[in-house]
């Protein structure tokens, strides 16, 4: 189950409050009160009893679990409870042909869609400051690293325009999955309609501002909410990346970029001199769990027959769990942006480190264009870069070579041919 003290403190109240127990309750009304609407559309409902339906029914989550004591069966409850409040001759018509999922799935899509509204709310927030960082750094230098080793020259800017086009795809992502599972049913006992006419479905459906299924057995099938999860799971795991490469570029040997540090912050019980990078290694744990979540969808595919309700205790907490847990963990990340601390400084000097072994590309194609081999070139400066990593000078050591000019090894040693197409790439994101 979700940990409560965090979500008090932390996650907007907004996306807790739609998985509390009356607020689950109140989707159910809604979808319950859908259903009586499409039947009174049908004339299966007079207009006065609908009327006293919407006017009177009510429930309280104690009444619903001093009946469920009884009863065993959470639905039946709360829908005894509610019978309770509008009256024998009302009772009648709530609940209508309708089997307890066509309740429970469609206002699980409710409680989805509306916190999926709040996700996608956090995303365009956090996109909008790595945007603006973006074109903030666009021309700060750094170095950019393959296998964690110094690979060529490129920017800041250029590094969180990378993370700004995943998270837009991922957005997407995710609300193709957000489609997909924004859909009810309201079609009886395994989806034939056999108590309950197609059109209570389309019209309650319509109401509820859902997608009536295509087909449904007693419940939606669940490769729809495992599809979601994965989209969840992948923006979890999006914010993991950006994490870790902060985590990195904060070490003490790199010392490029730093979370922010409050005035009276401490980092160490025993070492005063530390700042970690505690807000992003708390993200990197998190996605963790939101993965994991993502697992126990994909095993929700595998049901029964028609349904079990083996998806349910499971669902119960990861859906819960991933979706505050998400809101929870975009907010944290645009505030770990928000106050990102950029030493543009380090991040030049680390790009001349060794003597410009970074530079070993130019100089090997400027060594080709003169007429050496690239075998050939390629075994001399490796033989200078191997060695200024060592303790000499790639520079010096190819000056010794005499093999190019002293022009020609600063024209390759020229730190402005590797921004010379920032601007058109940058030119892709101004929309």
């Amino acid at each position: 189950m979700y940990n409560k003290s965090m979500i008090d403190r932390y996650s907007r109240k907004e996306i807790k409050r739609i998985w509390e127990l009356d607020e689950k309750f109140n989707y159910y009304l809604q979808v319950e009160i859908a259903v009586c609407e499409a039947y009174a559309k049908l004339g299966k409902i007079p207009q006065k009893n609908l009327d006293e339906i919407k006017k009177n029914a009510s429930f309280t989550v104690e009444r619903i679990n001093e009946i469920e004591q009884e009863v065993k069966h959470d639905v039946i409850a709360f829908l005894t409870c509610v019978n309770e409040s509008v009256g024998k001759e009302n009772a009648k018509y709530i609940h209508m042909g309708l089997t307890s999922s066509d309740v429970i799935d469609t206002a699980f899509a409710l409680q989805i869609s509306e916190s999926s509204r709040i996700i996608n709310q956090d995303v365009d927030e956090l996109i909008d400051v790595i945007k603006r960082l973006a074109f903030k750094y666009k021309n700060t230098l750094c170095i950019g690293r393959s296998h964690g080793v110094h690979a060529e020259v490129m920017t800041f800017g250029f590094k969180l325009l990378n993370w700004l086009d995943e998270l837009q795809r991922a957005k997407g992502t995710f609300n193709a999955a957000l489609d997909e599972i924004s859909v009810g049913q309201i079609s009886g006992p395994v989806g034939t309609y056999s108590n309950v006419p197609p059109e209570v479905e389309v019209f309650a459906c319509e109401e509820l501002n859902l997608k009536p299924a295509k087909i449904s057995t007693q419940i939606i099938s669940r490769d729809r909410h495992a599809k979601f999860m994965s989209a969840l799971a992948l923006i979890a795991s999006l914010i993991e990346k950006y994490a870790t490469e902060i985590r990195h570029l904060q070490k003490t040997e790199v010392r490029e970029v730093e979370e922010g540090f409050s005035s009276h912050q401490k980092g160490s019980s025993a070492m005063p001199h530390k700042k970690n990078p505690v807000l992003c290694e708390n993200l990197c744990g998190l996605a963790r769990v939101v993965r994991s979540n993502m697992f126990a969808s994909f095993e929700n595919i595998n049901l029964w027959h028609e349904r079990d309700i083996s998806h349910s205790s499971a669902e119960r907490i990861i859906f819960p769990d991933s979706l505050i847990l998400a809101d929870f963990m975009l907010h944290r990340f645009k505030n770990v942006m928000e106050n990102l601390v950029v030493h543009e400084d380090n991040m030049r000097k680390n790009t001349q480190l060794y003597g410009g072994v970074i530079y070993s590309q130019k100089v090997l194609l400027k060594l080709v264009d003169k007429g050496m081999t690239r075998e050939e070139a390629y075994r001399i400066v490796q033989k200078h870069a191997l060695n200024a990593l060592n303790g000499g000078n790639f520079k010096n050591g190819l000056r010794e070579e005499n093999l190019l000019s002293e022009t020609e090894l600063d024209e390759c040693f020229d730190i402005s041919g590797y921004l010379k197409n920032i601007d058109k790439i940058f030119e892709r994101f101004k929309d």
